[in-house]
C-alpha cells in the first residue's frame, strides 16, 4: 500500500524568557504606633488590615493618619515599620515621634538590626514615607537608605513651613543621594476623625504616596504624579496662608520644591513633579520624578527577571537569550506608550555581546547588559503662541 504522506510539527523553543514588571506602588511607612510588632515589616492591604493590627488613629502620633490617608487616595499595599520606644512598662511602648533623636536611633539603629532594615527581609518595596520628619541628618540617612535600595522617598516639608521658609530647604538635602527623593510643601488640611472631622494639617506623604499608587494603576509609573488630574481625595485643602499663587509656585518648582495648591474648580491638586536634584539650576538628568521611579522600575525588574542568567555558560547563545528576553520587555513599555520615539530603534536599546563583555570579563563570571531607553518627560510649561490678523482692506 502507498504510504501517505505526513506533516511533523517540531517546536522549537526560542530561548527568551519572561520579565514581570515589579510592583511601584508598594509603600513603607514608618513611624509609632499604639500597638503591633516591632520586630518585623508588617503588611497591610486595606485600612481596616492596619487598624487591626496596629491600633488605628490615635492623636499622639502621625503614622496612622498618613496610613488612612494612602488608602483613601488610592493606595494598595504597604508595609509597616512600628517604632516604640524601649520601656517596656506600658502595652504600647513610649511614644517617640519624628524629628527626636530617640525616633532617629530607632528608625536607623545603628546595627542595622531593626526599624527600617526590617525592609531587607521583605520581597520589595517601592516608596517609602516617615511622615513628619524634616530632620536633615535623618533625611540624608534616609535618602540613602532608598537609593541603595532602588526606592524612591518621599519627604514632607515642616509644618508650619511658609512660603519664605521653603525656598532654600531642598539645598540642605540635595546631595547625590537626593535623586531618589521628593519634597512636598506644605502640609494638608483634613478631617480629624478624632475630633468630630474638623480640620487638621498633616504631612502630605501619605496623600503623596497613595496618589502616586493610583496614578501608577491608571496612567504607568512613567507619569508624572501631578496637574489637574492629581487630585487628593478627603482633604479641604491647605491653610489659606500657604495656599500659593502661580508665580510663587514657579519660583519654588524651579528649586525643586513640589507643591499642593487648592484651585477654583480644580479641587486640592499637587502641583510639582521634581525630584530634589529637579532645581533648575543643577540640570540633573533625573530632574523629574516619573522618569527616576520609571528607571527604578525598569532596574528592579531586570534585576528580578534575569536571575536565571546566574550559572548559565557566559557566551553567545546566553547574550542572545539576554537580549531577546529584554527587548520583549522593553517592547512591551513601547507598545504601551512609556517611552519616546515612533519606532522602537528610536524608542530603546538593549546590547548584550562580545562588545559589552570581554574575555577578562568573561573569566571573572560577569556579563555585562546595557540598555538605554528614551524616557516621556513631562510638559512642564505649555507655550501658546497667538498672532493677530488685522482686517483687510475691502477693494
Amino acid at each position: 500500500m502507498p504510504v501517505e504522506p505526513e506533516v511533523y510539527v517540531e517546536e522549537i523553543p526560542t530561548g527568551a524568557r519572561t520579565i514581570s514588571g515589579v510592583d511601584t506602588s508598594i509603600t513603607a511607612f514608618a513611624g509609632w504606633a499604639p500597638m503591633g510588632p516591632t520586630d518585623r515589616a508588617e503588611p497591610v492591604s486595606s485600612w481596616s488590615d492596619f487598624e487591626t493590627k496596629f491600633g488605628g488613629l490615635d492623636s499622639r502620633g502621625l503614622l496612622g493618619y498618613s496610613v488612612y490617608h494612602f488608602f483613601d487616595n488610592g493606595g494598595g499595599k504597604a508595609y509597616i515599620v512600628r517604632l516604640a520606644g524601649t520601656d517596656n512598662e506600658p502595652e504600647d511602648g513610649i511614644v517617640i515621634g519624628p524629628n527626636q533623636s530617640d525616633f532617629a536611633n530607632a528608625l536607623l539603629p545603628a546595627d542595622e538590626s531593626g526599624g527600617l532594615y526590617h525592609l531587607d527581609r521583605i520581597e520589595n518595596f517601592s516608596l517609602l514615607c516617615v511622615p513628619g520628619e524634616t530632620n536633615s541628618v535623618t533625611v540624608i540617612a534616609l535618602q540613602k537608605f532608598c537609593r541603595d535600595r532602588r526606592a524612591f522617598l518621599i519627604l514632607d516639608c515642616p509644618e508650619h513651613a511658609l512660603f519664605d521658609d521653603v525656598k532654600t530647604l531642598p539645598g540642605f538635602i540635595s546631595g547625590d543621594d537626593s535623586i531618589n527623593s521628593a519634597f512636598y510643601f506644605p502640609w494638608v488640611l483634613a478631617p480629624d476623625k478624632l475630633r468630630e472631622n474638623r480640620p487638621r494639617e498633616f504631612p502630605p506623604c501619605g496623600f503623596v504616596a497613595g496618589l502616586y499608587a493610583r496614578m501608577d494603576a491608571s496612567h504607568g509609573v512613567w507619569k508624572a504624579p501631578a496637574g489637574t488630574h492629581a487630585s487628593l481625595t478627603g482633604v479641604f485643602g491647605v491653610a489659606s496662608n500657604k495656599n500659593l499663587t502661580a508665580t510663587q509656585n514657579s519660583v519654588l518648582n524651579q528649586k525643586a520644591v513640589n507643591c499642593i495648591r487648592t484651585l477654583p474648580d480644580r479641587g486640592t491638586v499637587v502641583w510639582g513633579a521634581r525630584t530634589l536634584k529637579g532645581a533648575d539650576e543643577v540640570g540633573s538628568e533625573w530632574k523629574y520624578i516619573s522618569i527616576r521611579r520609571f528607571s527604578l522600575f525598569i532596574e528592579e525588574s531586570l534585576f528580578r527577571g534575569l536571575g536565571w542568567v546566574v550559572f548559565e555558560p557566559n557566551d553567545e547563545p546566553l547574550w542572545a537569550r539576554i537580549r531577546l528576553t529584554i527587548e520583549n520587555f522593553m517592547y512591551d513599555l513601547f507598545r504601551r506608550g512609556a517611552l519616546q520615539g515612533s519606532t522602537t530603534r528610536e524608542a530603546y536599546f538593549v546590547k548584550c555581546d562580545q562588545t559589552t563583555t570581554t574575555q577578562n570579563d568573561i573569566d571573572d563570571g560577569i556579563v555585562n547588559i546595557v540598555v538605554g531607553f528614551a524616557p516621556i518627560k513631562p510638559a512642564e510649561f505649555v507655550i501658546i503662541r497667538l498672532q493677530h490678523k488685522t482686517a483687510g482692506k475691502e477693494s
